[in-house]
């Protein structure tokens, strides 16, 4: 468990449950899950104490919950926000961790195969001045925020902070929250230029001319990881677009300060918003690419099986009269014309060698016998 002080431009960390809140300013309680299950009582108490308001259990169970999906709450009191973050993992048969992306070697030389994505969800209860995270017991997104954080600079003019990184110290629980899932946002677009690669290495070996695809497995595990990421992108949009519409509710008088930063939240929660809009039009984008390459390479093999078959059709043809003419002679009778003849063999092989190219010439005038893709 980590606790973060922000005071104006300062910020304090420091390991022990606050006991009063700051003059002027907020606390960020950041813990994992299972340091969140074991003194939950503490964190309720310690909330009751500064903010004289405690955790629903139904979300407390939210926040305990490994399987939950992206979604939005919200009380009397405090915001409730889920959102899934990629997971870093390594199984025994992947090569190494990317951002949640598991890595499996292929027996060809190549690319490695694109496996599964794997996610965790981070929850977080925003109230008035304190901000409560709920993270995996590995979660790098908040301890590289947490570093960024220490080492930010105060911003001093408040249109500096539109930006949705760590640059300046945010200015309420909430604008802290929006940062850190933009930052989580911000790894899955990190994420399409590998989805890219795996999906561009696929389609070659698709319409390559010169191979033959049999990793029908490898395409087929990389479209399901683009399904999940499209499932996992639409629950996204809509917890975050559940919280913009909550942010119409708040009260806020015209031309004050707090209208200012009210309308810097939502400027913010849009840009999330557009975030998570691209990675979906990426993965979608990569589904038909992929869905067209499959096709084309279907096509692709109708059209070299009917070259292969014409081929053959044409070599039949030319052959054909030769077997008769063969036949025809290895008849089994005493008087056959040219047969006591010394010179009938080589007329009739002369003959035969004349048909065949006669043939041959006017099939490849055709075209019948040109290559394959020609």
């Amino acid at each position: 468990m980590r606790v973060f002080t922000v005071s104006g431009p300062q910020v304090q960390a420091g390991l022990a449950l606050p006991q009063q809140l700051p003059e002027h300013g907020y606390v960020w309680i950041a813990c994992s899950r299972e340091r969140f299950q074991d003194e939950l009582a503490l964190i309720q108490d310690s909330l009751h104490q500064i903010t004289g308001q405690t955790l629903v259990d139904l979300h407390v169970s939210d926040l305990l919950n490994a399987q939950l999906p992206s979604r939005f709450d919200y009380s009397a009191h405090y915001d409730l926000l889920v959102f899934r973050r990629l997971a870093q993992r390594l199984d025994s048969s992947a090569a190494k961790p990317h951002n949640g992306l598991n890595l499996q070697g292929g027996k060809r030389p190549g690319p490695p195969v694109l496996q599964r994505i794997d996610t965790s969800p981070v929850g977080f209860a925003v109230f008035d001045r304190v901000l409560i995270s709920v993270h995996p017991a590995d979660c790098a997104v908040r301890e590289a925020y947490a570093s960024r954080l220490l080492a930010s600079k105060p911003t001093l003019d408040v249109k500096d902070s539109r930006s949705t990184g760590a640059r300046g110290v945010p200015s309420s629980p909430a604008d802290m929250m929006l940062r850190i899932v933009s930052q989580m946002v911000d790894s899955y677009l990190d994420l399409r230029r590998e989805l890219s690669r795996q999906l561009d290495h696929w389609q070659a070996e698709l319409l390559s001319p010169r191979t033959r695809f049999n990793r029908w497995d490898a395409l087929l595990q990389a479209r399901l990881a683009l399904h999940q990421i499209e499932s996992l992108c639409d629950d996204q949009r809509t917890a975050l677009q559940a919280w913009t519409e909550s942010l119409n509710s708040w009260g806020v008088g015209p031309g004050s300060a707090a209208e200012l930063e009210h309308e810097l939240l939502k400027i913010r929660s849009r840009d999330v918003l557009e975030h998570i809009d691209r990675v979906v039009q990426h993965v979608r984008r990569l589904e038909h690419n992929t869905e067209t390459a499959v096709q084309m390479h279907f096509s692709v093999q109708g059209n070299r099986t009917n070259d292969t078959m014409r081929t053959l059709t044409a070599l039949t043809a030319i052959f054909l009269p030769l077997n008769l003419i063969a036949g025809i002679f290895g008849m089994n009778f005493e008087f056959i014309p040219w047969l006591h003849m010394s010179s009938a063999f080589w007329w009739t092989l002369g003959g035969m060698g004349a048909i065949a190219t006669t043939m041959g010439l006017v099939f490849w005038r055709k075209r019948y016998l040109a290559r394959t893709g020609e």
